[in-house]
């Protein structure tokens, strides 16, 4: 009881002590985690505009994206996808916001109505869209989670669509062209200019002879810092270590296939000794085929092989293959045919026909009959009866095709039958009514039997790749990676400017793991590590790192060069350019004068020259008989002389040039309004961190 007491009087200091130990606790669980903000942090993979995008529910947008992409779609191909979505509707629903633009229900029932129209689903009898069908149809999903969230994600997207192109027609409406603007276009492309010129062109002057520094280089990107942006991009270099069979694999593999040779030519069921008995990596075919369908290594003695004997071991491609000649006889190597196929309920050329097999083949056996005594006929009966859509309104011509290209009954009729013959044969596409019309270059054809089996690296192969791999790697940590793979004769490939999200690497294919590794904070310049990669290893070293911003003057060289090159040379030529007569310029100059007629500003392409909108410009500004200064056009430093001037005859109004012109500037809205867009955006991306 004394005990019990003493806890009473202390109850409120009891309290404060028990309360402190659980904040301690739940601050040190914070703390090791990196606390709240922290893991909020951890789990948004982007911001834009202040909104954050889960990574969790962006993740799911990738999953469902990726089911849409199919096979073929790569995971970083699917998560761009997604994520330009995400931005354009960040994006636009700021705008929506705040300009107040809401879309009403009546408006989303009547996208929904315009969307649905063409679904039978959605139809009554009378093939109309029906309110209460697709009313019927929603009460039916809606105990099916999936398909009630795809149904409400459908209409969430015409309600955003909505939104967007009200929107977009807002600023459609303030895109107007006035009929002064609507006469210069029509001037632009009617009114002409006769010219006379003399051209000195860039290309007289060699590259080499001006001398550009990468001062100056350097000056021109900071004068345009908006046109050399740079992302921020990683540089490396690997050596790659390919798993494939030694020529020790290949002689055991040869050694294996040539003890099969005795019981190959005493088998009887070839087909199950080579797919059964031998699991032959290729299974057995049988069909003739003529020399040229035979290995082009081997095709010449193959095809001289006797029947019954084995020809082999021989390497075809990735194969040790034997051999053995199992037919021979005398083919035509080209045919020519044309069918009527009839087909009957049920098969997949059916169409909308109801006839029964039954009456199917009592119609080929009618149409047979017809057009055995009236030839002519098969072009109309094709027309009126065949399911081949592809060949129906050529009369069922088939064209000329090789021996096995058909299904077997199909292809057995034609061969083991003679031209001018006509017959039904029945296939899984239905009943053919068949005529030969021809058959070419009859020659010796062979039936083949072929054991194949394909040649892969053995264990011990395998075991001394990764052996060379690792040693190479190990090398590398303290020397030179270039000069160890050189000791060795390995091949070392660069790869530059690989930016943050991509996945290939050339010569490997998608490596997503080798790029983020390269991205990783903790992974240093000189760096090396190995990769597990398609047929073998990589190992790969890390050589630079490049950070967003401006590009340096070693990357901006390619395109800044060629700019400072024409300039110099501009200015060079210009130096040279005496006298104020055409004449003399070109003779100085080792040029000759040339004209140009009928030169436009919409068009203004100079025969001879080429696109030249500076030059054509500066002639419409001269009077006739004016020489201009000289001008700095695309190609080369111009003097011009002006030999007539002819304006268009114009037109009573310019309505129609106005509206072309509104038309062309409203059609260019949706994409330059969503780049704008997106350029002012404040875009936090962190996508590389979980993909």
């Amino acid at each position: 009881m004394a005990v019990l007491n003493k806890i009473r009087q202390r109850s409120v200091f009891l309290i404060v002590i028990i309360a402190l130990a659980l904040f301690s606790f739940v601050l040190a669980d914070l703390i090791r985690n990196g606390g709240a903000i922290s893991q909020k942090a951890a789990n948004t993979i982007a911001t834009i505009n202040g909104k954050e995008i889960d990574r969790t529910d962006f993740a799911k947008k990738v999953e469902a994206a990726s089911r849409n992409f199919g096979p073929n779609g790569s995971n970083i191909q699917t998560v761009n996808y997604v994520w330009n979505q995400e931005v354009r509707q960040i994006v636009f629903d700021g705008q929506f916001e705040e300009l107040g633009i809401r879309a009403g229900a009546d408006e989303v029932n009547n996208l929904l109505r315009e969307g649905l129209a063409n679904n039978p689903t959605f139809q009554n009898e009378a093939g109309v869209f029906d309110n209460a069908k697709m009313q019927e149809y929603v009460a039916s999903i809606k105990s099916n989670p999936v398909a009630y969230q795809q149904w409400t994600d459908y209409k969430i997207s015409l309600g955003k669509g909505a939104l967007e192109q009200t929107y977009l027609n807002m600023i459609k409406a303030g895109v107007g062209v006035t009929l002064k603007e609507g006469e210069l276009a029509y001037k632009m492309e009617n009114d002409v200019v006769d010219i006379k010129y003399v051209q000195l062109p860039f290309s007289s002057i060699e590259d080499a002879d001006v001398n550009v520094s990468d001062a100056e280089i350097q000056a021109y990107v900071d004068k345009h810092p908006e046109l050399y942006k740079a992302e921020a991009s990683r540089n490396m270099r690997y050596v790659f270590f390919k798993e494939e069979p030694s020529q020790e694999d290949e002689d055991a593999l040869t050694a294996d296939v040539a003890k099969v040779i005795p019981e190959f030519k005493t088998a009887e069921n070839i087909e199950e000794f080579i797919n059964v008995d031998q699991s032959s990596a290729l299974k057995y075919d049988d069909r003739f085929v003529f020399k040229k369908d035979l290995p082009t290594t081997v095709a010449d003695t193959l095809y001289n092989v006797p029947v019954g004997e084995v020809f082999g071991p021989y390497k075809d491609g990735k194969f040790i293959k034997i051999s053995k000649v199992v037919a021979q006889t005398q083919l035509h190597d080209s045919l020519k045919a044309s069918h009527i196929l009839v087909s009957w309920k049920g098969l997949g050329t059916a169409g909308d026909t109801e006839r029964t097999k039954e009456e199917a083949k009592t119609l080929a056996d009618s149409i047979l009959t017809v057009v055995k005594s009236d030839k002519t006929q098969f072009l109309t009966l094709a027309k009126d009866f065949s399911a081949d859509t592809s060949n129906k309104d050529k009369g069922g011509d088939l064209g000329y095709f090789s021996p096995g290209r058909m299904v077997p009954a199909f292809n057995d009729y034609i061969v083991d039958n003679n031209v001018g013959d006509m017959g039904v044969v029945e296939t899984a596409f239905g009943y053919h009514v068949i005529t030969i019309e021809d058959k070419k270059n009859e020659q010796k054809a062979i039936k083949v039997a072929t054991v194949a089996q394909e040649i892969e690296a053995s264990e011990k192969t395998i075991n001394t790749i990764f052996t060379e791999t690792t040693k190479f790697q190990i090398a590398t940590k303290d020397a030179d990676f270039a000069e160890k793979a050189k000791e060795s004769e390995y091949v070392v490939r660069p790869v530059n400017k690989i930016s943050e999200l991509a996945e290939n690497i050339p010569g490997l294919g998608t490596q997503r793991s080798i790029v983020q590794w390269a991205f990783n904070e903790e992974t240093k310049i000189g760096e090396v590590k190995r990769f597990d990669v398609t047929d073998g290893y990589a190992v790969v070293q890390l050589t630079a790192k490049a950070s967003k911003g401006i590009q340096k003057v070693e990357d901006a060289k390619a395109s800044v060069k060629p700019i400072l090159i024409k300039e110099k040379k501009a200015e060079m030529l210009k130096k040279k350019i005496a006298g104020s007569a055409l004449a003399d310029i070109a003779k100085n100059q080792s040029q000759t004068v040339k004209t140009a007629s009928a030169l436009n500003m919409k068009t203004p392409t100079i025969s001879g020259a080429g696109t030249e909108p500076k030059v054509v410009g500066a002639a419409f500004a001269l009077e006739t008989g004016g020489v201009s200064e000289p001008i700095v056009g695309n190609n080369g430093v111009y003097v011009v002389e002006v030999t007539k001037k002819t304006p268009g005859s114009g037109l009573d109004t310019y309505m129609s040039y106005a509206a072309q012109e509104s038309k062309t500037q409203a059609n260019a809205v949706n994409t330059r309004v969503f780049k704008a867009l997106k350029e002012a955006a404040e875009i936090e991306d962190k996508r590389a961190n979980f993909y």
